[in-house]
């Protein structure tokens, strides 16, 4: 028979914790992995709010007499290829990345949420007009509909809001429109529609607040996506548009700055490294007969074999596309 020891019960249950440092820290103690993520929300947060104390550096300034300068004290991240500091448009493409997240989320959970209160509490043909048209915008995955959006309203902010807020509506309607069937059938509903309440009052002052707390774990993990999406966006030129600092953007010039100055070093280094591959396969067998692959009186009687192109092809494909 085991014996409980309360106090140890209790200080595991977090009891003793009575000042607000305490129960932070029993918090932290018993969700290290969501207090990791609030502390990199809360410096992603930071950085956006107070962009302007952490770089004096304008985003939007060119110098073309800077462009593409190497990491120093004064350029701690050095430039981009028109002279503007990487590290204050890192910082300032954060207050991007976080307006685009929160308008995305609340526009998309605006309307899924009325769509969703309409289809679940008035049922009939609204249920089924409202879910069809669901059906429809979630037959395509989020960042191929957004694509789609971005492609026919153009590259703006406020256009990318829009672009991703629309693939997010039928997946908050599907969730209030759930929670409201199986409110809409409990007692205290009932009870509202018997003192004479009007429908829509039932649906906003009862049914409504019920439905919050699957919404807000919903939104928070829709808030995430959405920065990424606006990032993949802005990568391939839909998203926000120049000279505004965007995540995506920033990536998409950078991996073409260094495709273009980095073919030739590769270039050399593949080539350079196949032609030793080469000369360590053919040269024991020159050499040492009993060396080759073939095993003791099967050497090769000179040349290259075809076993020995494969070690050609990261140097040829690097040399084709190396730039004139």
């Amino acid at each position: 028979m085991s014996i409980l020891d309360f106090d140890a019960e209790l200080v595991k249950a977090g009891a003793t914790a009575h000042t607000r440092l305490a129960r932070l820290r029993y918090l932290i103690w018993r969700n290290p992995l969501g207090a990791a993520g609030a502390a990199i929300m809360g410096l992603f947060v930071f950085a956006a709010a107070f962009a302007n104390l952490l770089t004096s550096y304008d985003p939007l300034s060119i110098n073309a007499a800077l462009s593409l300068a190497p990491p120093s004290s004064a350029h701690w991240l050095g430039t981009d290829p028109f002279g503007r500091d990487v590290y204050a448009r890192i910082i300032y493409g954060a207050r991007i990345s976080l307006a685009v997240g929160i308008g995305t989320t609340m526009l998309g959970s605006g309307f899924g949420i009325i769509f969703g209160l309409a289809s679940g509490y008035l049922g009939g043909w609204v249920d089924l007009i409202v879910q069809r048209v669901m059906d429809i915008l979630q037959a395509l995955p989020l960042l191929v509909l957004a694509l789609v959006m971005a492609a026919a309203l153009g590259p703006s902010l406020q256009n990318t809001i829009i672009a991703i807020s629309i693939p997010l509506i039928p997946y908050v309607a599907r969730v209030i429109r759930a929670n409201t069937l199986a409110l809409r059938e409990l007692p205290f509903i009932e009870a509202a529609k018997a003192v004479g309440m009007s429908e829509a009052r039932i649906a906003v002052r009862h049914i409504l607040p019920n439905t919050l707390a699957p919404l807000i774990v919903l939104a928070t993990a829709q808030l995430g996506s959405t920065i990424l999406t606006e990032a993949a966006l802005s990568f391939l030129g839909l998203g926000v548009p120049e000279p505004y600092p965007s995540w995506g953007r920033m990536l998409s010039q950078s991996a073409a700055e260094y495709v273009r100055t980095a073919r030739t070093f590769w270039a050399t280094r593949c080539a350079t490294f196949s032609i030793r591959g080469s000369a360590a396969e053919i040269m024991p067998s020159r050499i040492h007969p009993d060396s080759s692959f073939g095993g003791p009186g099967k050497a090769r009687e000179g040349g290259l074999h075809n076993r020995d192109l494969w070690l050609w092809i990261p140097a040829l494909a690097a040399m084709a596309a190396r730039p004139e």
